[in-house]
């Protein structure tokens, strides 16, 4: 149950990240750029903060860290593709 859990957070989280990018995706590539951004965000942002990501548990704080992280991914993934 709790990974069903996870991936509703993760769905919701990549979701309001693309809205706020404007960027279009399917629920699956929401998903990726949430899990991708958590883990990017435990590394770069969590010891800054002091604050965990989704893959830690699940409340508002940690939430907003991982949209963060998932932001900077798709800003990242415009660039590159911008590059090209």
């Amino acid at each position: 149950m709790n990974i069903i859990i996870y991936l509703i957070a993760a769905a919701v989280i990549g979701w309001v990240a693309s809205l706020i990018m404007k960027d279009r995706g399917s629920l699956l590539i929401n998903i990726l750029v949430a899990i991708v951004g958590a883990f990017l965000a435990g590394w770069f942002i969590s010891p800054l903060l002091g604050i965990g990501t989704i893959n830690d548990a699940i409340t508002l704080p940690t939430m907003l860290v991982t949209l963060l992280g998932a932001i900077i991914l798709i800003a990242i993934v415009r660039l590159l593709r911008r590059g090209r």
